[in-house]
């Protein structure tokens, strides 16, 4: 198995949001993050999205992190429809930042300094069909309401309205499109003025709950075993404290990990064309494996890292999201993007459509199973959403806390929710809620403005319920 040794630079973590530069970066490395966003976001946006220059304007690149705002704004991107690739000049002694397309993995940003490349270096699927993107058939559905139309409940068409005025549902929440289904039926389907059931949007945080659905085909498939250490060629040396820590400590949020004060933020790697060897695999313990949750993007990164050492072969790991799990449920229109090493970002960079989302949901809903075949080992979808050993604090103003599962948010604190309501939670507003009990999926996603109240997800779940019950 190939593991590359070039090491770009270390990981960077935020301290701060409300500066345009924080004490851990200088000037040169906020342009280079700036230039490397704007050329990435463009990338995804054209490519993945098949967006429009005036809607990415307005959509990616307002309301972002304050780092990078006002220089976004100002940096131009140049995009080349030709070779499917996107450059952002910067800076008059440095290389512009570039972000190349691949079909199925969608844009990798290439290193900062990096102006020369072959398209065969970057990795790439080799064993993945060629999927028509401009199209969804709307399976396994077998009843669809019409887009953007009414659902003739007066009661679930308000809520939905709502959900699509800036303040009803949250100060700075900016839906982009609602979804509402059972196994059987899209019940309700509605998006904003230039989306489509094709248009896909980024995940955010939503990957780590696919990063988790494609670690139970992995289970399913006999490759990783949740209670096992986690293999990594990084902590291999006998005296390494990290090699206890398990596949389910990286899945609960529990590896014990230091990822400084904000776990969240890994700008080195999603703007800074680093690498997941580079930014997740060299941080020291500061708590016992298991015992503390702490919601940090590596652990996600490294679950995803053990899957690619356990199958030893990195043309399989690249195909295996794809042929294992998301074409197999028709989730065709979902790009996972990676490093330029070859390793999937799954903790954030997924693109995708909330048809492909709620098909997700209702993989789930069924135990694993889609049509006839096992996905997911048996009571995977319940394994996900059982609350870990280790859980976040409870809020200091004594309102419900989301719990946490295996990369799955809970609501059990919620009593205008069921129990059993769990859900994919990301930046911006993106989310997935599954609740069993009701067999019901709901699919929100948005641009939310960074920095205030966002879309309140349970105020506008809890509505769509009463309206089903009182109909």
């Amino acid at each position: 198995m190939r593991y590359f040794a070039r090491t770009i630079g270390t990981a960077v973590s935020l301290l701060a949001l409300n500066t345009a530069v924080s004490g851990q970066e200088d000037e040169a490395t906020v342009a280079a993050y700036a230039a490397g966003y704007k050329a990435a976001f463009t990338c995804s946006a054209v490519f993945n999205a098949g967006k429009k220059q005036s809607a990415i304007d307005e959509h990616e690149f307002t309301g972002i992190y304050d780092l990078v705002q006002e220089q976004v704004t100002r940096l131009t991107a140049e995009i080349d429809t030709e070779a499917k690739r996107v450059s952002v000049s910067y800076s008059e002694t440095m290389p512009p930042r570039i972000s190349q397309w691949r079909p199925h993995l969608g844009c990798v940003q290439l290193p900062v300094g990096t102006s020369e490349y072959s398209f065969s270096d970057l990795p790439q699927t080799t064993g993945v069909n060629q999927i028509d993107a401009s199209s969804d058939d709307g399976a396994p559905w077998t009843k669809r309401n019409a887009v953007n139309a009414k659902t003739g409940n007066t009661q679930l068409d308000e809520a939905i309205r709502r959900a699509f005025v800036r303040g009803e549902y949250g100060a700075n929440a900016r839906t982009t499109a609602i979804l509402i289904a059972s196994p059987q039926q899209v019940i309700a389907e509605n998006y904003i003025n230039g989306f489509t059931p094709t248009t896909s949007q980024r995940t955010w945080s939503v990957a780590k709950s696919i990063a988790a659905s494609v670690v139970g085909a992995a289970v399913q498939q006999g490759m990783v075993d949740v209670k096992k250490t986690a293999i990594m060629p990084e902590w291999s040396r006998p005296l390494d404290p990290r090699s206890t820590i398990t596949l389910e400590n990286l899945l609960h949020m529990a590896s014990g990990l230091d990822s400084n004060r904000a776990g969240n933020r890994t700008d080195r790697l999603y703007l800074g064309g680093g690498l997941v060897t580079d930014t997740s695999s060299r941080n020291a313990l500061e708590a016992i494996p298991g015992t503390r949750w702490k919601y940090a993007n590596n652990d996600t990164l490294l679950a995803i890292r053990h899957l690619r050492a356990a199958m030893d072969d990195d043309a399989a790991y690249l195909d295996f999201p794809f042929t294992s799990l998301l074409h197999k449920i028709g989730m065709t229109h979902t790009y996972l993007e990676t490093d330029w090493e070859g390793n999937f970002i799954l903790s954030s960079q997924v693109w995708t459509t909330s048809r492909d989302l709620a098909r997700l949901g209702l993989l789930h809903l069924n135990d694993g199973v889609w049509n006839g075949e096992r996905i997911f080992p048996a009571g995977w979808a319940q394994y996900v959403a059982t609350p870990a050993p280790a859980q976040p604090q409870k809020r200091p103003d004594g309102n419900p806390t989301v719990g946490y599962g295996a990369q799955w948010w809970l609501y059990r604190d919620f009593p205008e929710l069921p129990a059993d309501t769990y859900a994919a939670r990301g930046n911006r507003g993106q989310i997935l809620m599954i609740i069993p009990s009701k067999n019901l999926v709901l699919v929100r996603r948005g641009y939310d403005i960074a920095g205030g109240p966002g879309f309140q997800m349970h105020e506008f779940a809890a509505d769509v319920l009463k309206s089903m019950e009182t109909r």
